[in-house]
Parts: structure tokens; sequence; C-alpha cells
């Protein structure tokens, strides 16, 4: 009889969850923020916010997890539920898909361009900086980690 592989890692039911739960929270979050602030001269910024902060966080834990170690465990657990769950519903790009969408059809092109391109430049520097400050960190870590031995 042929060695039985693995199921993958989203097969899992425990996997299942840990991104069920983290996405309803995150999902939560966007949702109280997004019906608490308004839009500022009919652009969204909210969702900006949102999905830069998403991206700088999630930038940082990703980093973060891989300078400790492989994707195994407590890391994958942490990165299934507050990245891949968490951040994962509080990020929106189906919002900023919508949001630009209705900047064009209010007759606002150079607020749906300005938009977009802000939202994914901005949000690609932010997770850059996330990675950026984790590594950062890290170094700080081994240097202590070093100095103490």
């Amino acid at each position: 009889m042929p060695a039985r592989t693995p199921l993958p890692v989203h097969l899992h039911w425990r996997s299942v969850l840990l991104v069920f739960v983290g996405g309803a929270i995150g999902t939560t979050v966007r949702y109280l923020l997004s019906a608490a602030v308004p839009t500022v001269a009919g652009i969204p910024l909210i969702t900006l916010v949102i999905n830069v902060t998403g991206a700088f966080v999630l930038g940082w834990l990703l980093e973060a997890l891989a300078l400790r170690g492989p994707d195994a465990g407590r890391r994958r657990d942490l990165r299934l539920f507050a990245g891949t769950g968490i951040l994962g519903g509080y990020t929106t790009y189906s919002s900023f898909a919508v949001d630009t969408d209705g900047l064009f059809a209010a007759h606002n092109p150079g607020g749906g361009v300005g938009y977009a391109v802000a939202t994914i430049l901005i949000g690609a520097a932010a997770s850059v900086a996330g990675i950026a400050a984790a590594a950062a960190l890290g170094r700080r870590r081994a240097r202590r980690a070093g100095a103490g031995r």
C-alpha cells in the first residue's frame, strides 16, 4: 500500500477555522471603520487608510515570522489567523475597486485615477516599509542576543 501524503494546509479544518475567525474579526473592524468615517470630498479615504495600514502590518508580520523560522506550528497558525484571516478581512481591494468605479460613475475620472494610483503605490510602499521595519527589529534582536552571550 503506498504511503499516504499529508493534506495541504488549506484542507485542514483547523487552518480553515483560524482563517475564518480571523477574517470575521478583520471584516468587522473594516466595516465599523468604514461606517464611522465619512468620505472626504467624495473620496473614500478610509478605504485607502485601511488598505495602507493593512499592507504595512502584513509586510511586518510576514517578515517577522519568516525571520523566526519555518512556516510551521505556531508561526503558521499566527500567519493564517492574523495574516490571511484578520488582515485579509481588514484590507479590502474589492471595496477599493467599487470605490474607484464609483468615482468614475460620479464623473470624477481624475479622482478615480488618483485614488487608484495612490492606493496601489502607497500600499506597496507601506508593505515594503513593514518588511523593512521587521527586518530592522530582527537585526536589533540578533545583535542583543549576540551581545548577551
